[in-house]
């Protein structure tokens, strides 16, 4: 394709059900003046027959109006030509208002069609707007597809006026006809995940029946987010009842509890589960309160729009007197106002005419109960609730955690509308119909075939929150200024676009992997959206969707930062601010064991102190094991990473003289202070920590003991020793001189770094491999196949051996990646050149080596894995590495580690599965100030095209299994260097580079 994608739109095989052409008629072309005008909207009639297109337009447009109509597409023109009676085949013509006075073209620019003639075109073709793709060489009429919610909106003539066109919004931007590719629909019937599938979209998550097992499973990949705060995809109707589970999360806010459980005093903070705004309940007549149940549904079918963040509902329902009511629903959460959130539920009397009450409520009475082995855990967080009727419609709920004292206040208005048309006159009084619970109870008069609108906006805050005077008057004074249903969720539609502009990655791999990348997408950007420095809080790996882990934050957020640091560098920075808040707290972590600098949890909750439980509930079992999980130190070392990834994509030299340069010396300080002599052969130890690996904590025999020189940690010590000398002395004098004072950094502390780094002693086996440990090659190798007859599923080794009563200190095995970490953090030829350093000799085959013995030794029992074990498959073996994604993308589809979803999707395993597509299969590396790229893409990957955003710049990469395209947008920016299979090349401003890519071996 000639033209350049300017803003990702779709990838896969999607479900454009019909193209519409607006273009200039003859002898006119689009200029200054294309712009509306008042009364343009009005309705035009569609006139038969055929339009008029510019000379150079009609053969391409017939063209491709025949191949379209082959593919089953259906085509709509769109002309402001008075007389349409010459031109391509369309299957409708849609006649805009013709130009006033003189002829086409020959008094100044034509008048482009208004939005009436995209809306009416859709009407008569019987396709929704989101699954039509709009052609126009009107800057006008492409900012009307966007705004109107086409599908897909492309600029024409893009070689004179993409500027004009992107400005206006346009997804894409091509130079003829010829060039335009419009993905279609695949054959249905392929299985669906977890009873769901995309019916052929990449853009849609849908299930079709009821299935109360999966239904946990299913709110949580149906959650509906923004950064600030997210909900489950529960069911209005009900309450958490062993199947529903309607939660709803507020970034950082935390409360902590002690429970007794099996003899023990147990101290838990959690990620607290707040007053449930979803509730609407209702019955016909004096009929039995619904809720949905596979014996009472006649029809369901439940669709999340991943293009615009909406989750619709459709059901229908026969009471036990016979009667049919059809219930829609439509729910999202403000991307644009991040304190406010919708519900629609619209009911229609199929056959029945009489009264249908309707309680619209926010209940309190909620509990922290999502997580099946915290079940003898205290959950009730929440206290002190005040619950009041504000009148008209408006209910209020103000609450406090219990320990924390975080107030949060829910305020939610309920209107009535009848065809568009507020309903003042129905029943509404104030109910409380069980303690912590208060609304308005609407008694609606139903006739068939007319539907009634249940509209309710509600607005949350907390006291967590900047600039409010309390939670309470703060969300009712939003949601008195807030407008309706209808204008909030356009304007959220909106921000959704703009998201999906900078992070959509396309490829053309197929609707089930492209349905997985963007439901990977949405759900990062649901947790992450809000990200800003006023907003306290970090990266939970469940994200926002559940109580998985308590909420805490892990070292995760190290797969998650490259995502969003090549987009919206912005957001990582804030995110690496809950860590640089938390420093005091690290550093006294630090000297209470005996060290230096700072020493980071491994996990983290509101204060920044260890949240690691001592114990861990065996479920084989039923008991309560030690947990020693809290020896992974590397935590620190993954912040220290992601400090300096995003330094090296930015160049923000500010942000490291402010906060990043201060958290990479205290972690330095802390681990070279773990580091201990070893004068027998000169060489530097670090002892008592695990590895990534989480199944080894001790030798044999001494569990919590740590481990002896783990090889990962050892070696990301030396990387973080060398990039905190280098971060010195980059920032020299003139920029570091007062935060060295401050720090009080010595010449002598960066001479024992240097010394540091390079006499770390790192173990290895027979044939170069590197050895997770030391002592690692004496332990006996573990029999897989036993036990996978046995047991199946066996990510959980741990739980398994120890319901057996034995240890995975014991074995060769490992839960998740630990060596290969390093070749997923670094290419092979930097972990070379790392331990030449050291030292080491680390040739080709001992890395092809390391990769194969790993491979053989892993129970991917974290979703991690999959990610790690793809990446460093990529060079080696890329049908493996392709399988390796595969399971990646589709781990929380599938629910792979076996109903662990409904606690929360697995935000890691999502973005680095996205990550796999942008920066491993394309070689895209960031350091040394220059872009790195070495592209091999997999045989069932036929491309791949994304944006990033260097230093600034936006960059577009496009990469087949033959070549690399590169385009920098234009503005006053200066050229970036770029190194592409090893030669440094130049990119300037406005300028697309093509490289060949040579074809690898399959």
């Amino acid at each position: 394709m000639s033209g350049v994608l300017e803003q990702p739109a779709v990838h896969g095989r999607s479900t454009y059900g019909a193209v519409v052409l607006a273009l200039a008629p003859a002898g006119a072309a689009p200029g200054p003046d294309d712009a509306a005008r008042a009364g343009e909207d009005a309705p035009v009639p569609i006139r038969p027959g055929r339009g008029v297109l510019h000379p150079r337009h009609e053969p391409e447009a017939a063209e491709l109006f025949v191949r379209l109509r082959a593919e089953g597409l259906l085509t709509a023109l769109v002309t402001s030509h008075p007389e349409p009676t010459a031109g391509p085949p369309a299957d409708i013509v849609v006649a805009a208002d013709p130009p006033r006075g003189g002829t086409p073209g020959r008094d100044g620019p034509d008048r482009h069609p208004p939005a009436a003639s995209l809306l009416l075109a859709s009407r008569r073709l019987g396709v929704e707007p989101e699954h039509i793709v709009v052609v126009s060489d009107s800057d006008r009429l492409v900012r009307t597809a966007v705004t109107h919610g086409f599908g897909l909106v492309v600029g024409l003539d893009g070689a004179g006026r993409r500027g004009r066109l992107l400005a206006a919004g346009a997804h894409l931007v091509v130079d003829d006809l010829a060039d335009l590719d419009i993905p279609v629909a695949t054959a249905p019937g392929a299985p669906g995940w977890g009873g769901g599938c995309g019916g052929g979209s990449p853009w849609n998550l849908t299930y079709t029946d009821l299935d109360p097992p999966r239904e946990g499973m299913r709110e949580s990949l149906c959650a509906l987010g923004n950064g600030y705060m997210a909900v489950r995809g529960a069911a209005c109707e009900s309450r958490a009842d062993g199947t529903h589970y309607p939660g709803t999360y507020l970034a950082g806010v935390y409360n902590r509890l002690r429970s007794e459980a099996a003899g023990l005093v147990l101290e838990h903070e959690d990620l607290v589960n707040a007053p449930n705004w979803l509730l609407v309940q209702y019955r016909v007549q004096d009929g039995y309160w619904f809720e949905p149940a596979p014996d009472s549904v006649l029809e369901h079918r439940q669709d999340l729009d991943l293009r615009t963040g909406v989750l619709t509902r459709a059901l229908r329902f026969r009471d036990e007197a016979g009667r049919t009511t059809r219930v829609t629903t439509r729910r999202f959460v403000s991307q644009d106002q991040r304190h406010l959130a919708g519900q629609e539920t619209v009911f229609e009397a199929e056959d029945w005419s009489g009264t249908l009450t309707v309680r619209s409520l926010v209940d309190a009475d909620v509990r922290n109960r999502n997580v099946a082995d915290d079940a003898a855990l205290s959950g009730r967080h929440l206290g002190d609730a005040r619950l009041e009727d504000l009148g008209h419609g408006t209910a209020r709920v103000e609450v406090a955690t219990s320990g924390s004292g975080v107030r949060i206040a829910v305020a939610a208005r309920t209107r009535v509308l009848r065809s568009g048309t507020e309903d003042r006159l129905l029943s509404r009084v104030p109910c409380r119909p069980s303690p912590g619970a208060v609304g308005h109870e609407l008694r609606l008069r139903m006739d068939p075939g007319r539907a009634v609108r249940v509209e309710k906006v509600v607005a949350l805050v907390t006291s967590q929150d900047r600039a409010i005077c309390t939670p309470a008057l703060a969300a009712t004074t939003l949601l008195e200024r807030a407008g309706g249903f209808d204008d909030l969720l356009s304007a959220h539609v909106v921000a959704w676009q703009a998201l999906w502009s900078a992070f959509t990655v396309a490829t053309d791999a197929g609707g089930r992997q492209g349905l997985a990348v963007n439901l990977n997408t949405f759900h990062v950007l649901q947790s992450v959206a809000a990200a800003h420095p006023d907003l306290d809080a970090g990266v939970p790996p469940r994200g926002l969707h559940g109580e998985g882990y308590r909420g805490h934050v892990f070292w995760d957020e190290m797969f998650v930062y490259p995502m969003l640091t090549l987009r919206r560098p912005e957001w990582t920075r804030a995110l690496l601010a809950y860590r640089y808040r938390r420093l005091p707290e690290a550093r006294a972590a630090a000297r209470a064991a005996g060290h230096e600098g700072a020493m980071f949890p491994w996990q983290s909750g509101s204060d920044g102190r260890e949240e690691t439980p001592r114990t861990l509930f065996n479920p084989r079992t039923g008991r309560w094991i030690p947990d020693h999980s809290r020896l992974q130190r590397h935590v620190g070392l993954a912040v220290a990473h992601s400090v300096w990834q995003y330094y090296q994509s930015t160049g923000d030299t500010r942000f490291l003289i402010e906060q990043g340069a201060e958290l990479v010396v205290e972690i330095a300080r802390f681990f070279s202070s773990l580091a201990v002599h070893d004068p027998e052969d000169d060489r530097y130890v670090i002892t008592g920590v695990m590895g990534p690996d989480e199944f080894h904590d001790g030798a044999p025999g001494t569990p919590g003991s740590g481990l002896r020189n783990n090889a990962y940690t050892n070696v990301m010590t030396a990387w973080l020793l060398a990039r905190a000398v280098q971060m010195v002395e980059r920032l020299g004098e003139d920029y570091g001189g007062p935060l060295w004072r401050r720090l009080r950094l010595r010449e002598d502390e960066v001479a024992r770094w240097e010394r540091i780094r390079t006499r770390l002693r790192v173990p290895f086996l027979p044939g170069g491999v590197l050895a997770q440990f030391e002592g690692y090659e004496e332990l006996p190798e573990f029999a897989w196949e036993d036990y996978r007859a046995r047991y199946g599923h066996i990510g959980r080794l741990d739980l398994i051996l120890d319901a057996e009563g034995r240890s995975t200190n014991d074995y060769r095995l490992a839960k998740q990646a630990d060596v290969l970490m390093l070749l997923y953090l670094f290419s092979a030829e930097e972990l070379r050149d790392l331990l030449g350093q050291m030292g080491y000799d680390f040739p080709p085959e001992a890395v092809r080596a390391t990769v194969a013995f790993y491979g053989e030794r892993s129970s991917h029992g974290s979703t991690l894995s999959n990610v790690v074990h793809s990446w460093v498959e990529a060079r080696r073996d890329r049908r493996s590495s392709w399988s390796f994604l595969t399971r990646a993308l589709n781990s929380d589809l599938v629910d792979a580690q076996g109903d662990t979803v409904r606690e929360g999707v697995h935000l890691g395993a999502m973005a680095g599965s996205v990550d796999i597509l942008t920066r491993c299969y394309t070689g895209l590396e960031v350091r040394d100030d220059m872009l790195w790229l070495h592209p091999a893409i997999p045989p069932e990957l036929p491309e791949v095209s994304f944006s990033i955003s260097y230093r600034d710049q936006p960059i577009q990469v496009r990469v087949t299994r033959t070549g690399l395209r590169l385009y920098l947008g234009p503005g006053p920016a200066e050229p970036v260097r770029v190194c592409v299979d090893g030669e440094v090349h130049e990119l300037t401003a406005g300028q697309t580079r093509h490289f060949p890519v040579a074809v690898p071996d399959a």
